[in-house]
């Protein structure tokens, strides 16, 4: 059953933003996050089935984590009630809680509370929903760009499942784009528009698997555009550029470039240049590279080059990458800056890998023991 915060006129949701009118409102529509919400997915069967207990959603910006609490409001015949941490007070929370009781109490419907932005709530604050979460006065879906086992109780995680939605790949991106393009209830199906390929390809990479992301900056492109002779505007990279605030830079994650690049930053390493690693990696990052990578990548230099030439090195770049999806970007640029100069600058010695392809190749070509 939806509830009554969920309804609206056609004139207001038409003032809202392109991304939040193009949010999805049925499995059918929502794209992404199959590993969850899939066929037969334990997540989709307890939904449809209206036996939703409490869950926390984490994950990046963007990926539908909202969109699938509000596909549970539409579905569920439990009352259904939305706040957001940053603005909920622990008195608004035990208002909250109350309702929720008498509700029972009165006709037997259950509360589900939504909650924006857990992991702004402190401790107490969290520890006021624990009681009536466990009694299943109200049943909580957390919602949460930090990593939950950080910034969340323990107590809370402990009674409730825990899902991680991961970034879109440019497959659903591009076809969440495709669809706001040709909606022309909710999209821009209206506009008669032509994207270059170079355009798709810089909103698509630079989007960062983000759908609210790459909504918006499709919203600020096609309206801006100009308009040719025959009434079509014209989104090239220029526009593409203008719409993300962000330059196009020659990389594709999925082709050569790529490999280029990653070969020249591991090239600047291992030839104890640290000015060259830290402009390779900056651009990467700038085109849109998963910071994880690189970081991957500076642990097999430590251990691959550096090795037992300074087995301090491995040690470092183990602590950059868990440091690195602990902060999240924009900090997590200087987490690997650093990491990258230190294996740069360390003293190179291949020894232990010598040692294993040697023993390996005696292993698969020596007699048998």
């Amino acid at each position: 059953m939806k509830q009554t915060n969920f309804l609206e006129t056609a004139a207001n949701r038409k003032n809202k933003p392109l991304a939040a009118r193009m949010a999805p409102s049925s499995f059918e529509e929502f794209v992404g996050q199959d590993n969850i919400v899939g066929d037969g997915k334990l997540l989709r069967c307890s939904i449809e089935a209206d036996n939703l207990g409490s869950v926390i959603f984490f994950g990046p910006p963007g990926t539908g984590k909202s969109a699938l609490a509000r596909i549970v409001a539409s579905k569920t015949k439990t009352y259904f009630e939305e706040a957001n941490a940053v603005t909920t007070s622990t008195a608004d929370v035990r208002k909250i809680i109350e309702t929720a009781k008498a509700r029972t109490e009165m006709s037997g419907r259950k509360t589900i509370l939504m909650l924006d932005e857990i992991h702004h709530f402190n401790r107490s604050q969290q520890d006021a929903l624990l009681l009536d979460v466990e009694r299943g006065v109200i049943t909580l879906i957390g919602i949460t760009t930090e990593n939950p086992f950080f910034y969340i109780n323990a107590a809370i995680i402990s009674r409730s499942t825990v899902f991680e939605f991961q970034s879109l790949s440019q497959k659903a991106l591009l076809y969440i784009m495709e669809s706001a393009l040709k909606d022309k209830e909710n999209g821009l199906g209206t506009y008669k528009v032509k994207m270059s390929k170079e355009a798709r390809e810089h909103l698509l990479m630079n989007a960062c698997g983000d759908a609210r992301k790459l909504l918006n900056a499709l919203e600020i492109g096609v309206l801006s555009a100009e308009v040719d002779g025959e009434g079509i505007k014209i989104f090239d990279i220029g526009v593409a550029q203008e719409s993300m605030q962000k330059r196009a830079v020659l990389y594709d994650r999925s082709g050569d470039a790529h490999y280029d690049h990653i070969s020249a930053f591991i090239k600047s390493m291992r030839g104890t240049d640290p000015d060259a690693a830290v402009y390779w990696m900056a651009k990467m990052l700038v085109a849109g590279e998963d910071p994880r990578f690189i970081a991957r990548r500076i642990i097999i230099c430590a251990s691959e080059d550096v090795g037992m030439a300074d087995p301090g090195a491995l040690t470092l770049a183990i602590s950059a990458l868990n440091a690195v999806q602990f902060v999240g970007m924009p900090e997590a640029r200087i987490i690997l800056a650093q990491a990258a100069i230190y294996v740069a600058c360390a003293p190179k010695s291949n020894a232990s890998y010598m040692a294993v392809e040697q023993a390996l190749s005696e292993v698969k070509n020596g007699k048998a023991r």
